[in-house]
């Protein structure tokens, strides 16, 4: 039986073939193959078997031990995840397929992005382009590049050709992650303006204002994967309201809209700064507070501080499965300390973006923390990451965010 068609396959609606040219080729193992055919597009280094004329960021021909094709893949010397896959076929031009496929991403978010000048343009995998983030901030757009093969001259150069055709934008800047590069073993590089000359803009999402700057913010600049749950949070927020690890002041700022009074906290005063300036453009008055978030809850509970709505929007406390028991106790301490301080009838907006917790086992931690806190919750709703951040069933990493909005009812 012929293995099954992967999901990069289908998207791009490729025959297979049963042969592939000479060329770079790999051998994968059984474990792998059966990967493949569950419909993952990683490979792991321990599952490759054999890499021939396999060089740095190339494409090259993945074979199984029978000599069986399953198409062609993008193929790193340094990092765990050796392979990834780009297309059932093989692949003669690299740079005119990632044209093609970013022409592909920015019609696939015509039909879903609303209400907003800023949006994930590229999710990697998730949109058939391994290693490549792209976001939208007005007229600027920001990239990140994650793997030796997108950091390809001619791939670069396809790249900007096609988004600064697609965009006609102010300018393109690159937010380089350096413990990324150095994973990849890629030479050094600074984040820089590739394309233009402007490093500054003003987008809006749901109708709020915020200030952006290329050369400020974490990852490509903002957290736009949140986007449709500001809005949803807005929905069912009242009273006085907490927002801790607010960073640039998004939650604080929809919330806003409904709420008489916001106090909103973050540990950094640069993030602050920026998050002020939101609150300036948008005319609302927010009480921001310098302070480590733990410790502010603390404090707070212990004095018997009371709120209508709380919004708990942490980092990622887990970066890998060896930190799970630690980030699980991280939320459990957040939710309690939160659930403690909620007026009967308040509600509460609690997030993860920790991939290696699931949802299972964050609705049991903010579960456990109800009964400690002796408060009933109901769920109004569960939400994840904005569809501009699509997700693929047969890749459970491309999905990461959890955000549970809760009633409380005593």
């Amino acid at each position: 039986m012929p293995p099954r068609r992967s999901p990069v396959a289908a998207r791009s609606g490729q025959r297979e073939h049963a042969t592939l040219p000479s060329g770079p080729r790999t051998v994968v193992s059984l474990r792998g193959v059966n990967r493949l055919k569950a419909g993952h597009v990683w490979i792991y280094r321990s599952d490759v078997i054999s890499a021939t004329d396999a060089g740095v960021g190339a494409v090259v021909s993945v074979y199984d031990e029978r000599g069986r094709s399953f198409g062609s893949a993008l193929y790193s010397t340094s990092s765990q995840i050796a392979l990834r896959m780009l297309s059932d076929r093989p692949v003669a031009d690299l740079a005119a397929l990632i044209r093609e496929r970013v022409r592909q991403a920015i019609t696939y978010r015509q039909t879903l992005v609303q209400d907003t000048d800023a949006y994930r343009v590229v999710f990697s995998e998730a949109d058939f382009l391994p290693g490549l983030i792209v976001d939208r901030y007005n007229d600027i757009l920001s990239l990140q590049i994650l793997t030796q093969a997108m950091d390809r001259q001619d791939v670069r150069d396809a790249l900007l050709a096609e988004l600064s055709e697609s965009f006609r934008s102010s300018a393109i800047a690159e937010r380089v992650e350096p413990h990324i590069r150095e994973l990849e073993q890629l030479p050094p590089r600074v984040s820089a303006l590739l394309m233009g000359d402007k490093a500054n803009t003003i987008f809006s999402m749901n109708g709020v204002r915020f200030h952006f700057d290329v050369r400020e913010g974490q990852k490509t600049g903002a957290f736009l994967d949140q986007r449709e749950n500001y809005a949803a949070a807005a929905s069912y927020a009242h009273g006085e309201a907490l927002d801790v690890f607010c960073y640039q002041g998004s939650f604080a700022l929809h919330l806003a809209k409904t709420c008489r009074k916001i106090t909103a906290v973050d540990s950094s005063r640069p993030a602050l700064e920026v998050a002020d300036k939101n609150a300036l453009l948008n005319q609302h008055e927010i009480e921001w507070i310098e302070a480590n978030a733990f410790d502010l809850l603390k404090d707070y509970s212990a004095a018997g501080r009371q709120y209508d709505t709380i919004v708990l929007d942490p980092p990622a406390f887990a970066k890998n499965r060896q930190n799970l028991d630690t980030a699980l106790r991280g939320y459990k301490e957040l939710n309690l300390r939160a659930l403690k301080m909620l007026r009967p009838g308040g509600v509460l907006v609690t997030c993860s973006c920790s991939y290696h917790v699931s949802e299972s086992e964050f609705l049991h931690v903010v579960a456990d923390a109800g009964r400690d806190a002796h408060k009933t919750l109901r769920v109004l709703e569960r939400r994840g990451q904005s569809k501009d951040h699509p997700v693929l069933l047969n890749v459970p990493e491309s999905s990461y965010l959890k955000c549970l909005l809760l009633s409380v009812t005593n």
